[in-house]
């Protein structure tokens, strides 16, 4: 399901609008790859070109939160959601990606991995670096699970 929604004002007066993108994938590689794709195809669409450095970032931080859902929340034959939010007005953009597994939550403070060559366990630390504030919050939908929470200034 793919849901872009617009608000206005009564005034008349014309302002950015928040626009919205959620999606739901498969909890494979192949749905954590759509969703990078998706995403940065989103942020091209609401202004946000290819090469700038927004749409990198947001799509670097896609990346890396759906392949945790992937890897590390997923439950067979439950999918994970992708949400972006664009705010003009704020100069914010939200990345939300939910996973089903709510027994695997990710450390508050997560560190590098302590062998240098290690081929897994930066992700979490690119997340950190990148978005201006992350965090973990339950599900609000009632769900099992979490949602994944960055956001980026404009």
């Amino acid at each position: 399901m793919t849901t872009e929604t617009h608000s206005s004002e009564d005034t008349g007066r014309y302002l950015l609008s928040v626009r919205e993108f959620r999606m739901t994938f498969t909890a494979t590689p192949r749905g954590a790859r759509l969703a990078r794709r998706l995403a940065s195809h989103r942020l091209d669409a609401w202004g946000h070109p290819y090469e700038s450095d927004l749409n990198t970032t947001v799509t670097l931080i896609v990346a890396e939160l759906a392949a945790n859902a992937v890897t590390h929340g997923r439950v067979p034959g439950r999918d994970f959601r992708l949400g972006l939010w664009l705010d003009p007005a704020a100069g914010l953009v939200r990345v939300e990606v939910t996973d089903t597994r709510g027994d695997r939550m990710p450390p508050e403070s997560p560190s590098l991995p302590s062998e240098p060559d290690a081929e897994t366990g930066r992700g979490l630390c690119l997340v950190v670096a990148l978005a201006s504030r992350w965090a973990v919050v339950p599900r609000t939908d009632g769900g099992p699970g979490k949602t994944v929470r960055a956001e980026v200034y404009v």
